[in-house]
C-alpha cells in the first residue's frame, strides 16, 4: 500500500508541472496550446538520448534538458503563437495543433517509433521502510518536482518578472501602456512552460517510456487537469492533476490493495 501511495504521489508531481505549465500559457494567451503535450514527449527523448550520449542519472540531466526546452519554447511561440497573434484564438488552436504534429513526425523520423526509457533520476537501491521497498524514482520525482513547483511560486510570486508575467496574463494591453513589454514575456510564458512539461517528461519516460504519440495522451491529461481545476487556476489544475493521477493508479491497484 505505501508503494502505490508514492507512486500516486509521484504521478501527481509529474502531472501538476504539465497541468500549472499548460495553464500558464492559457492565461498569458487566452488560448490552448496544443502542443504542450508534445513538450512532454520532447523532453522525455532530450533525457534519452542524452542519457544516451553521456550516460549519467536523470537528476545530472535534467538541467540539459531544460536549456533545450527554453529553446524549443521559444521556437514554438515565435512559430506558432505570434504570427497569429492578432487572428481569431481559433487560429492559434490550429497552429499549435499542426505543431504538434510536426514535433511527433520529426521525432519519430529522428527516434524511431519504438518506445524508449531515459535514465533514472538516481541509480540507488531502493530503501525499505516498513518492510516495504519504496522506488526510488517516485521518491526523487517528488522532491524535484516540488522544488520546480515551489521555485514557480516564488518566481510569480516574490520576482519583478513574476509581476511582469502577471500583469501580462491579466491584461496585456493595458501592461504594455505600464512599459511592460507584453511580447516579452508572452515569449518568456512559452519558456517557462515548455520547461516545466520537459521536465516532466524526463520524470516520466523512466517509468512509463516515451513515444512520439505520447504528445497527445498528455495534452489530453493536462486539458482534463486544467477544466477540473476551473479552467484558468493554477491551484485548481493541481487538484486537477491530482484527481487524474488517482484514476491511473488507486483505480487499477484496487484488486490489488482490497482485502481478500
Amino acid at each position: 500500500m505505501l508503494s502505490i501511495l508514492v507512486a500516486l504521489v509521484a504521478l501527481t508531481a509529474a502531472y501538476a508541472l504539465v497541468a500549472t505549465s499548460f495553464v500558464l500559457v492559457l492565461k498569458a494567451t487566452n488560448a490552448v496550446n496544443f502542443a504542450h503535450g508534445d513538450f512532454v514527449m520532447i523532453g522525455g527523448y532530450a533525457a534519452w538520448q542524452l542519457g544516451a550520449w553521456l550516460d549519467l542519472p536523470g537528476l545530472v540531466l535534467l538541467p540539459l534538458v531544460m536549456v533545450l526546452m527554453m529553446g524549443i519554447g521559444l521556437l514554438l511561440s515565435i512559430a506558432a503563437y505570434f504570427p497569429l497573434r492578432r487572428a481569431p484564438v481559433v487560429s492559434v488552436f490550429i497552429s499549435t495543433i499542426a505543431a504538434g504534429v510536426i514535433l511527433e513526425n520529426l521525432s519519430t523520423v529522428f527516434f524511431g517509433p519504438e518506445p524508449k526509457s531515459a535514465p533514472a533520476l538516481l541509480n540507488f537501491a531502493a530503501p525499505t521502510l516498513a518492510g516495504t521497498s519504496i522506488n526510488v524514482q517516485s521518491a526523487m520525482i517528488v522532491i524535484v518536482a516540488l522544488v520546480l513547483i515551489v521555485g514557480q511560486y516564488l518566481l510569480f510570486s516574490r520576482t519583478r518578472l513574476g509581476k511582469r508575467l502577471r500583469a501580462v496574463a491579466l491584461d496585456p494591453e493595458i501592461a504594455s501602456t505600464c512599459g511592460v513589454n507584453a511580447t516579452g514575456m508572452i515569449a518568456a510564458t512559452f519558456i517557462i512552460a515548455a520547461t516545466l512539461a520537459g521536465s516532466a517528461g524526463l520524470f516520466l519516460s523512466h517509468n512509463f517510456f516515451v513515444a512520439p504519440t505520447d504528445g497527445a495522451n498528455y495534452m489530453i491529461k493536462a486539458y482534463i487537469a486544467a477544466t477540473i481545476g476551473g479552467w484558468g487556476s493554477i491551484p485548481g489544475a493541481l487538484i486537477g492533476a491530482f484527481i487524474v493521477a488517482v484514476f491511473e493508479v488507486l483505480f487499477p491497484a484496487i484488486p490489488v490493495i482490497a482485502p481478500q
